[in-house]
This record gives structure tokens, C-alpha cells and sequence, in this order.
């Protein structure tokens, strides 16, 4: 996303110099406070400036009027120029299963002189239609166009008829009973490529009114009601006089931490909770847990403990939020709630908190053991941490099973520390064996990081590792793993200040993933997350990276103070707050990494179990007096002013006396003033990776015919690469690789490369003659079939399993060789959607009573009780012979919804892979 661009901070403040001659800034008005406005950007990138009361992006300014109001002329470019070409796909129960990925319809909208509604033809289901009518130059879709979408279903209701089911382009069979409705699914508002989200949208719903088999529906595009707009100011209106004031001699960060104060005040409900944004009602583990570690634990301890005991389930586990094929171990980074307990005791030094949260994390995370962690990687499966939106950082293929048995960054990160906070939680209570313990997993997971998701040649970790029998690292960087992996210690110095030095970083921040996946809208994929940037920023901070540090500053001061909100999020490629998915106003995270870039990395407060460190970062361009007055730190109350710029203390001094490792006790009491002289040296040179936006390539879809894999061409690919087993087995400019014969199981997957080396996702893995290595064990003869209604089974029938029925099946299997072999199930759990809910349904595996791994069966689709699907394969060295495989509901299986953990099982696949 950006072009590489490295200068140190001197040269960075002297292109600010001379950058300021060459542009005029808009008069300012007066400030009521006590630093005048200048003309002097303080800061500035090729996209925006940050001057000492404003903030100018183009025509755009931000501007402190005071230090407890602000206001913004900012208006969203979303809003003026829109094409009149017009994509779209159909989508059956709300999947992206009508057309290959990259084959879509596409019809004009162009303006009509009487406004009058217009009509797609009759589209049939599955056969694309290209309007190839070009484009007149500007000409541009006009506001509020009616577009009656037409759609023709007939062959799709005629196969129901004929033989109760239909055949996808992917050949999965669509059976009659689990057929619930059609959507259009598209890149124009209303519209949206969020398939998964289709559902809560009823204007994107086709109907046939009259039963003729042709559905339809009405959008208004471009419609004005949805034009996106904020507020134009911003004045201060909640008394935050309780909280610690902050004044420096730059007027717009001191409103934009007022502003963000209010906002935290504002966050807090009636109940005690955290509210975890404007448009997201609740409380959610991992948005208050990244909340509380940021900012809240030091600022509203109180509602902080009320928010994370809420999200803890009757058993005493830590609650895994809605997610992905059902939520928990699709996603396992509730963990990351052990990690804000901690610091709300290290806050507040209560102890009677400390016992109260140490058996929750205790057993959690002794479930996660055996649910969630993998030995022979040392790493722990889920999908990545707060990117819980499957298809904006996953390729289309993956199931939620290949997301549970994928090794994320971000979740290993949490789960690292999440083991180093049990751990010393455990030695303040005077446990050394669990102690021990959870230090041993945390360096486990901390070997597995650096020995399987580092990337050399690139200089930060991969995104993830993914596939199915074989896994490979996905290249992309996940903004969140690299800077929770420096500042959790999980990389060591040096690799720190390479992870920040060279994690691609855009004009307007650091986005979530980089680069970007095509086809998927703004959201986590091209977006750039304040709270992420905050991370990032603390990280930076502590690698020492000032150019990095200062910029993240910028990043988070802009969209705060032209959006008058701390909003959840903006696209990356432009840095506006219209076009992702859904981007709500006061946003926990976001206000909360606002304040703690105060907090943690200009004052640089650091707390311990013992006593509060200093470990200030000004950047130079911030450089002069600021004051943090009111600082509340258990039994004492903290008056901070703090001179001159850099990462090092001159001199520190208590009432007058110098104070010993820049740290307060944690007995300390009363109220004392702390004054902190900066060494006014730059750190050492460091750059950032400043990159332009940049997309994928297109996942290729792979066939095997005859010794040959072939794929359709990718656009924009100079080279496809070939892996077998997970491994480099060739590369070619053509779409088509000849493989030779092999005497075992063998997959293939093809990544497409662009012109400036990037890749594509691995393509799905594509088993050759699967069937010479694999034998089916079914279920129904040892348990007795199920009468339940349901099709698409193999064989006579298939078998449930609940919590009341089949809690334990036995299936007897013949292993014809001693070897590594591969099991997996092929089951359906029509519970809820792909992509939300809590009724994943998890059973253990095992020989006897040796543990083999954990089977996990996300759910399919609501009430798609007929579309089946494998399980996550459990890799096992078995012997040879005939004896039986049981599958059991244990303790550490029980799943999020507690009452509903329930599937259908039809067979067993016994694959020998080695």
C-alpha cells in the first residue's frame, strides 16, 4: 500500500519546514487558551498536516477552537463521484455460491431523465450477464436511482422438483429443504460483498410474488438518506473533572484527549458496563479486554471489573464472543481477558480481584490446552484475534473448520501472555507449580512464533499458517500480532525494532493486513483500526522507532479530530470513515488507544505489581511542557509536568527529590508532584516500510485431470508458484503444471504472483486420487441411524450426537499400515449461520485413553441440515490393526452456548498421509 519511504525525524521536521512554504494554511481562530496558533506544521505526510491547533487534509480542516471544543468542515468523498457500473452476485442462504470468485454481473445505471426505475434483464441463476456498454466520460450515477433487480431461478426450482436437489458451480449439492432465500449481493450501496451479513439486510432479499419462478427486488443507489456525514463540531459537555487533565502546548491533542475522555465517560451504561460503541450495544470479551489494557483500567477500574466479570460463563470460563462457524474454538482469543485482569490489578493492587479472576483464567486456559493448542507446533489454532469476519482476512475456501485449525499471530500472541499473566498471578498467590506450568506453555508458544510464523527475508511475522493436511504461512502482515508480539516481548529487541522498521505501513496508518484481498470490502481488509494503530504506536514507542511513534500520533489524532468522534474504524487506501461495512461513533477501542498514547507513550507510565514506572517518548516535533494533573495511583494522587522531547530522563524528581528508577512506589500516599527533564536527544534513526495500497491477486481455482492441475488465468498474474504438501514444487507462466505420479498422498495448491512479487492466498487444497489413501467407516452400524429427515448423507443414514443423545460413539476402524494418518468427519450442524451465534459442537477424540486431538463441527447455515461438510483432520500415528475410535462430549468440550452442542455424524475418514 505504499511506496518504501525512509527519513529520520530531523529530516522529516525539516521537510515539515519547507513543506510549509510551499502551502498556505487556512487563518486560524484564536485559541481561548494559552498557546497561540502557528503556520508551522508540527508534522506532515504527503496526505495530511498536523499543526499545533489543526489538522489540513486537502480542502479539509480540523481545528481547536479551545481545548474543550473543536470543529471540522470534513465531508466524505464517498459522497460525489459514484460509477454507474453496477457488480453484483446472487447469493442462495446468503453464501457466495452462485459463480466462481471473479465472475460477476454487471449492468449500467445511467441517469434517466424522468428519475424512472430501471431494470436489469431476467438474469439466469448461475449464467453471468456483462452490460459491455462503456462508460460515458462523466457520467456518474446519480442520487437515489431505483434498480429493479430481476432474477431467474427456474432451473434451480425445476432440479428441486426433478431430483431434490441443485448442483453449485463448486458441485456441492443445494438440497430442496435447504433452500431459505436469495439475496443480490454487490459493490454499489445498498449492496454490499458482505455475504455473510446479507441476512440483516431485507432490502437485498429477492421474492417471487407471484410464483412464477422470476425473483425480484427494488435498490435505491446511491440514495441520499445513506449519504455519509459527522458532526461539524465538538464541544465539551460532560463534567470529566474526576479524570487526570492533561495540558501541553499543542491545543488540538489536549481537545482531542478531552474529547476522548467525554467519550469514555459516555461509554460507560447505567448497569456498570462498557458500552463497546455507539452502534454496538453490550459488552464484548475482546473489544473491552483490548479497552481495558489500553486505558480503562487506569481510568474507570470499577466499571472495568463489572465489564469483565459479565463476560464469564456460569462454569467460570472466560465467555469466546459470537464468531465464526459458532464462535468457540473456531475463535479462541478470550484469553485475552486474562491479560486486561492482570492489569487492572496491577492498577489497583487489589487482592481480593486477583483471587477472584486467577481460577477463571486457571481453567480456561487449561481448556484451551487440550481444545485449542497444537504440540507439534507449539502453536495455539483459531482464527486471528479481533479479525473475526471470516471472509475480510481468510481466502473464500476456508471453512470454519480450516479457520479452527488455523495458527494465528495476534491469538498466539495473546495466548503467550495470557500464559505469563497466570503465571504471575499464580506467584502472588503463592502457586508455584501452576506457575511453572504456565511459563512453560507460555515459552512453548513463544518458540512457536519465532520458529514458524517469523518471515526472514521480509523482516516481521506472517499473518498466519493455513491449509488443511499440510500447512504453509500466509506472507500477509496482521497489524495487531506484530505489535502485540513487541510489546508482549514475544520478539527480542532486535527483532523488534526490524518487525517495526519493516511491517508495511500506509499514508493514513497501518492497516490490518497487508496487502489487501480483492473483492472484499473495506473493513478489516483495507482499513485501518485506531486501536490497532495505538498498538502499534506503543510498540514503536518501545522498539525506540520515533518516526513510527510520531507518525502513529498523527494517524490516531487525524480521523479523531476531522470525525469529531473516536470512530471504529476508516478505509485505508483513502482514510475516509464512509465505505467500510459498518463504523460506529465512540468506539471504546478507539478512545481508549487515543488516551493510552497519551498515558503509556508520552508519559510513558508503565505499572507493575509493585509500583509505577515512567518511560516517557516525546517525539522532537512534540517537543516543549505538558502536565498530567489529577493522576490517581492507588492510595496517591499524581501532579506530572514533563519538559523537552526524546526517550530518555535527564532528571526525575518527587517533591523536589530525585526519584530512584523513575518509579513510584505502590505505597505510596498523598498527593505529590513528579517533574521530568528529557534528554532533548533523537533516539537513533529508524524508517518506517511507507507502502502504497496494493491488492492480490486472485485465489486461483485448481482442477486435476489426467497428471496435469490446470486454473483459469489470474488477472494482473505474471507467474503462478505450485506447492505440494505444503511445500514449493514449481513455478510457470502457464495455467496449467504437470505433475508426476506419486506412491503416496499427495495435495496440490497453486498461489497466483503479480508484477511486483505478491502473492495470492494458496489456492484449496486439492487432493490427487484421494481415494487409494483413504477408507470410510460408517457410523449408523455400531449407533443406530437417526430418523431425523435429513439428505446428503452417504450410505444408509447417519447418526446425532448431543448432549443427550450419543454423547460417545465408538467406531471400530481397520488400519491396513502402520503410519500417519489423517481423521477427520463428515458431518452437517445446521445451528446457526457460517459466521455467528454460539453452537459449534466439539468432541474428543481417542484411542482407548490416549487424547488423539479435538473434532470440531462449526456450524453450516441455519437449518442446512443437508449441507455436509469435514470436520478439522486430527493427525495421529496409529498401527496396524482393527480397533475402535471414540468420540466423546468431555468437560473441556463444552462449547459457548452451554445447552446446544449437537451435529450429525455421517462417516469416519481414515486417511494415511505418511
Amino acid at each position: 500500500m505504499h511506496v518504501p519511504f525512509h527519513f529520520s525525524t530531523c529530516f522529516l521536521l525539516t521537510l515539515g519546514l519547507l513543506g510549509a512554504c510551499q502551502m498556505s494554511k487556512p487563518s486560524s481562530s484564536p485559541t481561548t487558551d494559552t498557546t497561540p496558533a502557528t503556520t508551522t506544521p508540527v508534522w506532515q505526510s504527503t496526505a495530511y498536516s498536523l499543526y499545533r491547533d489543526s489538522i489540513v487534509q486537502g480542502k479539509h480542516t480540523a481545528r481547536a477552537v479551545s481545548r474543550h471544543e473543536l470543529t471540522s468542515d470534513y465531508q466524505s468523498p464517498a459522497n460525489e463521484f459514484q460509477s454507474p457500473q453496477v457488480s453484483f452476485k446472487f447469493s442462495v442462504n446468503g453464501k457466495d455460491n452462485e459463480m466462481p470468485p471473479g465472475q460477476d454481473h454487471v449492468v449500467l445505471a445511467l441517469p434517466q431523465a424522468d428519475g424512472a426505475t430501471q431494470e436489469t434483464p431476467v438474469i439466469v441463476f448461475g449464467k453471468q450477464y456483462v452490460d459491455r456498454t462503456p462508460v460515458p466520460a462523466t457520467t456518474y450515477l446519480s442520487p437515489n436511482t431505483p434498480l429493479k433487480i430481476r432474477l431467474d431461478m427456474r432451473p434451480v426450482l425445476a432440479a428441486f422438483q426433478q431430483q431434490g436437489f441443485y448442483t453449485l458451480y463448486n458441485g456441492q449439492k443445494l438440497y430442496k429443504d435447504d433452500f431459505k432465500q436469495v439475496f443480490v449481493a454487490g459493490n454499489t450501496a445498498p449492496l454490499s460483498w458482505d455475504f455473510d451479513n446479507l441476512i440483516n439486510k431485507p432490502q437485498l432479499e429477492l421474492k417471487d410474488p407471484n410464483g412464477d419462478g422470476i425473483y425480484e427486488t427494488t435498490v435505491v443507489l446511491h440514495a441520499h438518506s445513506d449519504v455519509k456525514t459527522t458532526a461539524g463540531q465538538w464541544k465539551q459537555t460532560f463534567d470529566v473533572s474526576g479524570f487526570p487533565h492533561v495540558t501541553s502546548d499543542y491545543p488540538l491533542l489536549d481537545a482531542l484527549y478531552n474529547l476522548a475522555l467525554e467519550e469514555a465517560k459516555r461509554a460507560v451504561e447505567p448497569d456498570g458496563t462498557f458500552r463497546t460503541g455507539q452502534e454496538w450495544a453490550g459488552v464484548w470479551t475482546r473489544d473491552i479486554s483490548y479497552s481495558i489494557i489500553l486505558a480503562q483500567a487506569l481510568l474507570q477500574p470499577e466499571a472495568a471489573k463489572t465489564s469483565l466479570l459479565r463476560k464469564v460463563t456460569p462454569e467460570g470460563r472466560i465467555v469466546q464472543d459470537t464468531g465464526t462457524g459458532g464462535a468457540y474454538p473456531c475463535s479462541t482469543d478470550r484469553i485475552v481477558w486474562a491479560v486486561a485482569a492482570w492489569e487492572i490489578y496491577k492498577v489497583t493492587g487489589d487482592n481480593d480481584w486477583l483471587r477472584k479472576v486467577y481460577p477463571i483464567v486457571k481453567q480456561s486456559i487449561e481448556d484451551d490446552e487440550q481444545v485449542a493448542y497444537n504440540a507439534a507446533t507449539g502453536l495455539v489454532r483459531g482464527e486471528s484475534s479481533f479479525l473475526d469476519w471470516r471472509e475480510q482476512t481468510y481466502p473464500k475456501w476456508m471453512q470454519p473448520a480450516d479457520i479452527y485449525q488455523s495458527e494465528a499471530l495476534g491469538t498466539n500472541a495473546v495466548h503467550f501472555q495470557g500464559n505469563v499473566v497466570l503465571a504471575a498471578m499464580a506467584e502472588q498467590l503463592g502457586q508455584p507449580t501452576v506457575a511453572q506450568e504456565a511459563t512453560e506453555r507460555a515459552q512453548r508458544i513463544k518458540a512457536g512464533i519465532n520458529d514458524q510464523l517469523w518471515l526472514p527475508d521480509r523482516g516481521y511475522y506472517g499473518q498466519y499458517r493455513y491449509g488443511r493436511m499440510f500447512q504453509q504461512i500466509s506472507p500477509k502482515s496482521e497489524a495487531l500480532g506484530e505489535a502485540l508480539a513487541v510489546l508482549f516481548g514475544v520478539a527480542d529487541a532486535e527483532r523488534a525494532r526490524t518487525v517495526v522498521a519493516r511491517t508495511p505501513v500506509m499514508d493514513y496508518g497501518i492497516p490490518c493486513i497487508y496487502p489487501q484481498i480483492p473483492g472484499i470490502p473495506p473493513y478489516h481488509n483495507n482499513a485501518v483500526w485506531p486501536f490497532v494503530q495505538s498498538y502499534w504506536g506503543l510498540a514503536a514507542a518501545k522498539a525506540g522507532n520515533e518516526t513510527a511513534f510520531m507518525e502513529s500520533l498523527a494517524a490516531v489524532a487525524r480521523p479523531a479530530a476531522l470525525f469529531l468522534t473516536d470512530k471504529e474504524n476508516f478505509v485505508a487506501s483513502n482514510g475516509d470513515f464512509a465505505g467500510t461495512q459498518v463504523n460506529s461513533s465512540v468506539m471504546l477501542w478507539s478512545l481508549s488507544g487515543a488516551l493510552a498514547l497519551t498515558y503509556k507513550g508520552l508519559f510513558g507510565i508503565d505499572f507493575q505489581v509493585d509500583r509505577l514506572a515512567f518511560r516517557p517518548f516525546v517525539p522532537q516535533a512534540l517537543q516543549g511542557q505538558r502536565k498530567l494533573t489529577g493522576f490517581n495511583y492507588r492510595g496517591a494522587v499524581l501532579n506530572v509536568e514533563m519538559h523537552g522531547f526524546g526517550n530518555t530522563i535527564r532528571s526525575i524528581t518527587m517533591d523536589g527529590q530525585p526519584l530512584p528508577d523513575a518509579a513510584v512506589p505502590a505505597t505510596l500516599t498523598g498527593t505529590h508532584t513528579i517533574r521530568i527533564e528529557l534528554s532533548n536527544q533523537v533516539p537513533a534513526a529508524a524508517s518506517q516500510n511507507k507502502v502504497a495500497h496494493h491488492v492480490a491477486p486472485t485465489t486461483p481455482t485448481v482442477r486435476y485431470s489426467a497428471g496435469r492441475l490446470t486454473w483459469a488465468a489470474v488477472e494482473g498474474a505474471k507467474a503462478y508458484q505450485v506447492l505440494r504438501n505444503g511445500q514449493f514444487a514449481g513455478r510457470t507462466t502457464d495455467t496449467h503444471f504437470s505433475i508426476p505420479a506419486t506412491a503416496g498422498y499427495t495435495e496440490y495448491q497453486v498461489m497466483a504472483i503479480d508484477t511486483q512479487g505478491f502473492e495470492s492466498f494458496a489456492s484449496e487444497p486439492l487432493p490427487i486420487e484421494v481415494e487409494k489413501f483413504s477408507r470410510n467407516f460408517k457410523l449408523e452400524a455400531t449407533t443406530g441411524r437417526s430418523a431425523r429427515p435429513y439428505n446428503g448423507y452417504m450410505g444408509q443414514g447417519f447418526v446425532e450426537t448431543s448432549t443427550t443423545i450419543n454423547k460417545t460413539i465408538a467406531v471400530r476402524v481397520t488400519v491396513p499400515a502402520t503410519g500417519l494418518y489423517a481423521v477427520d468427519f463428515r458431518y452437517a450442524n445446521g445451528n446457526g449461520p457460517i459466521n455467528t451465534s454460539n453452537k459449534c459442537a466439539i468432541r474428543t477424540l481417542r484411542k482407548g485413553q490416549q487424547f488423539l486431538g479435538t473434532v470440531v463441527m462449526p456450524q453450516r447455515g441455519v437449518e442446512e441440515w443437508s449441507d455436509w461438510g469435514f470436520t478439522n483432520p486430527v493427525l495421529v500415528q496409529l498401527e496396524k490393526g482393527t480397533y475402535p475410535l471414540t468420540l466423546s462430549l468431555e468437560a473441556t468440550n463444552t462449547n459457548m452456548n452451554g445447552e446446544v452442542n449437537q451435529a450429525m455424524l455421517d462417516y469416519l475418514r481414515l486417511t494415511k498421509v505418511h
